[in-house]
């Protein structure tokens, strides 16, 4: 949209649109390294199981940690997501994707990580003891004995920084 006295479009340097900090460089998409997506991940405690369920594609904001590249998650036995994330077929596990971001909306900056990998059921008591001792916890409560681990197998990432932003000042 452009400025019918001067010609001159919103949003541009001369004239920075709703939000924008004119003293802000454009925002510069950022490819992250799956180190550095598994960094961002690490620091977090909640995101979004993504699946298809039952009634169609589901999305699930659950507490996780990150242990040995995997996200683990805890559910309820025999709730909707341990029920919809079991294949029936010993050895076969569904495929998921699993997101995580952190936005600052006042700078509009920001940064989103995907991770796609197998729901792994954590069955043996010895997996169990190990996960048990991640501290996971469910801000949902009640008895959420049943651990899930995506098992990784792609992790992908973005972030979103103003021009003239670093690493150090982000």
């Amino acid at each position: 949209m452009s400025d019918s006295a001067t010609g001159k479009e919103h949003g541009s340097p001369a004239h920075p649109g709703p939000g924008q900090d004119p003293a802000a460089g454009p925002p510069v998409p950022e490819k992250l390294n799956e180190a550095e997506c598994l960094r961002l991940v690490a620091s977090g405690e909640l995101g979004r199981l993504v699946y298809t369920g039952r009634f169609g594609l589901t999305v699930l904001p659950v507490n996780y940690k990150l242990h040995d590249g995997d996200v683990v998650f805890r559910t309820t036995h025999d709730s909707s997501t341990d029920e919809d994330l079991r294949t029936g077929i010993a050895g076969a596990e569904y495929q998921v994707a699993f997101e995580v971001d952190e936005i600052d909306r006042a700078a509009r900056e920001g940064w989103s990580v995907l991770i796609h990998g197998a729901a792994h059921h954590v069955d043996s008591a010895s997996e169990h003891a190990e996960l048990l001792e991640t501290g996971i916890e469910s801000w949902a409560g009640g008895d959420r004995a049943h651990f899930i681990r995506i098992i990784t197998t792609r992790v992908t990432g973005r972030r979103i920084r103003r021009a003239g932003e670093t690493a150090a000042s982000a």
